[in-house]
């Protein structure tokens, strides 16, 4: 009895000891951090291993950065920017970055203005992709047919007649920095008003395209007693009006200026001050009083009925400025997704009999086929493993005539066409669809434009910063990183020389400013709400044409948002996180990196 009880005692023993073991089994190989803490938390009396709690406390960190992670949405349009295309290996060069954008452009944090940048991109796409293909097809090159080639130098009455709906020019490729419009004409006061509007570019399917400016005149008529005043504003079909600006301003101070030139220039509102007094506080000499006003009248307001006007509406860094009969009379900042590049007419309406208008100062493509030093001027070819230096150039797609004079000027520095420094354009896609067809032919010529798979407005330029550094740590790899603009002069052996000696990790390089805010006036161009970033003030950033970084600052950022750990934000910003995550950063000011006075904007 005894053998047999105590062999049924192994027996159980090895049957409890299976059944342990196969339950264990069947539990899953894999435990995620998130599921391990949620059954062992870390006050577990038995977890005494300090090693063991500071590695659990890292993982709960892991773990609650993951349950952050903004999480990745269906965009409308991304699908059909990725779209299988027919496009050969060697024309895909000026896509490289393209493919690594997508989950960028994907993340439900992202700029509002992405949405309708993506859904405008993959119009604008479809519409190249389609004009690309017709060239293909087609015995004849795209360029030479002479009714699509068609990005003059100026326009005017003289080329198209006036429209029935107001339409007096037709802008083909946009405006860029310095474009004109003068206008010759002569209210007739038949309405108390004409307006001016620069037309934006419509897609298709767009039910009503923008106004990047509405310039409202209205003049006093039979009715003496009224103020005449200008009105400047913008439209879209998705906002509607926004706020509008008048002029003479009463009670403002006039303050804000627009490429150092005032909203409103204060001689209208002085003087029509002083004739509003002369109104309310009559004297007995009233002939004295009536020539006053009319003197005031001819002097301060611009516009006067029955006498013929030039006004010459041009094109600044930040807005359109207004200029009657020689003097500056109006300035007017531009608006979220209403820069210049996307107008493409002009009209006017209203009590206004137009003599003349001539635009002029407008883009213009290359003819590459004419370009004698094209070879000379292509992207040399990169053979380092590692670049001394990738300079990555902001630029909009119909700013033709910028990019070639880089070509032809500081980009044949003896570094860049060694290989040692890579110089390429990031170019968002334009609303034109000539201006992207033109954009096409220059890339394949010139190998050194890099599309971006949005449309390309001021708001998204985080979007280039990060993919000026994708290309710098995944495409050609850089030891530093340079972003500057295609209206800067870069003296690349002086920047070259100046980084010699220079910390290789860790280094934002520029016109450093240490003590800023932001921006809380709705609307700035710059506003930052409390809730993108609560503290009242900035961590050092980097403004002026162009900064440098090093090869591990531009990685973490690359990597920061691959993984959704970085908000889309700035470059200042997104150092700062690379300091808290225990990097050191070494701030080196510079104002060599700065708008040199005796050119346009030229780094020294």
């Amino acid at each position: 009895m005894k053998k047999w009880s105590g062999g049924m005692c192994i027996v159980a023993l090895a049957v409890i000891l299976v059944l342990r073991y196969s339950l264990i089994g069947i539990q899953p190989q894999k435990q995620s951090a998130y599921d391990f803490f949620r059954n062992h938390p870390t006050s577990d009396p038995q977890m005494k291993d300090s090693g063991t709690i500071k590695s659990s406390k890292m993982e709960v960190k892991k773990v609650s950065k993951l349950l952050k992670k903004p999480p990745l949405k269906d965009i409308e349009g991304l699908s059909d920017l990725y779209a299988s295309k027919n496009i050969s290996e060697e024309e895909s060069k000026a896509l490289l970055v393209w493919a690594h954008m997508r989950m960028l452009l994907s993340r439900s944090d992202t700029f509002p203005e992405t949405v309708d940048g993506v859904k405008e991109a993959s119009i604008a796409w479809k519409g190249l992709l389609s004009t690309i293909e017709k060239e293909k097809a087609s015995k004849f090159s795209y360029s030479n047919n002479s009714d699509d080639k068609n990005c003059p130098y100026s326009v005017s009455t003289l080329d198209k007649t006036a429209m029935s709906d107001g339409v007096i020019l037709e802008l083909p490729c946009g405006l860029v920095g310095d474009s004109s419009i003068t206008l010759v004409g002569i209210p007739n006061g038949q309405n108390g008003s004409f307006q001016i509007e620069l037309v934006g570019s419509q897609l298709s399917g767009e039910p009503t395209p923008p106004i990047n400016l509405h310039f409202n005149v209205s003049l006093p008529g039979d009715n003496m007693t009224e103020e005449p005043f200008i009105v400047q504003n913008t439209w879209t079909s998705e906002a509607g009006w926004g706020k509008e600006e008048r002029c003479p301003a009463h009670g403002s101070a006039n303050i804000i200026k627009v490429d150092g030139l005032v909203l409103c220039n204060e001689q209208i509102a002085r003087s029509t001050m002083e004739d509003n007094l002369n109104v309310s506080h009559p004297t007995s000499d009233m002939f004295t009083n009536v020539s006053r006003e009319s003197a005031h009248g001819s002097v301060s307001f611009p516009f006067v009925e029955g006498n013929p006007f030039t006004a010459t509406l041009w094109v600044g860094l930040e807005g359109f400025h207004m200029t009657i009969n020689g003097r500056h009379e109006t300035s007017f900042a531009y608006r979220e997704k209403l820069e210049p590049w996307s107008v493409n007419r002009v009209k006017v309406a209203g009590g206004l009999d137009l003599l003349s208008a001539l635009a002029k100062g407008l883009p213009v493509s290359e003819d590459n086929d004419l370009v004698v030093e094209l070879e000379h001027l292509k992207a040399p070819s990169v053979s380092r493993k590692r670049l001394i230096l990738l300079i990555g150039i902001f630029s909009s797609g119909n700013n033709f005539e910028r990019r070639m004079a880089l070509r032809r000027s500081w980009m044949q520095y003896e570094a860049v066409r060694s290989g040692d420094v890579a110089v390429r354009f990031f170019i968002g896609l334009h609303k034109n669809n000539q201006v992207n067809y033109e954009l096409w032919r220059e890339a394949q010529a010139y190998g050194d434009i890099q599309l971006m798979p949005f449309v390309d407005y001021y708001s998204l330029i985080a979007l280039k910063t990060v993919a000026i550094c994708i290309f710098g740590t995944k495409i050609l790899p850089a030891k530093f990183i340079m972003k500057t603009d295609d209206d800067a002069f870069v003296r690349i052996d002086e920047v070259l020389s100046s980084l010699k000696g220079k910390a290789p990790n860790g280094l934002l390089y520029g016109l450093i400013s240490f003590e800023s805010a932001p921006h809380r006036d709705k609307d700035s161009k710059w506003y930052i709400s409390t809730e993108e970033w609560p503290p009242a003030s900035y961590p050092p950033w980097a403004h002026g044409p162009g900064y440098i970084i090093s090869r591990d600052i531009a990685k973490f950022i690359v990597r920061g948002h691959h993984e959704r750990e970085l908000k889309m934000f700035a470059m200042g910003i997104w150092i700062e996180q690379f300091k808290k995550s225990g990097q050191e950063v070494h701030y080196i000011n510079d104002d060599r990196l700065a708008v040199d006075p005796t050119s346009p904007r030229g780094i020294r």
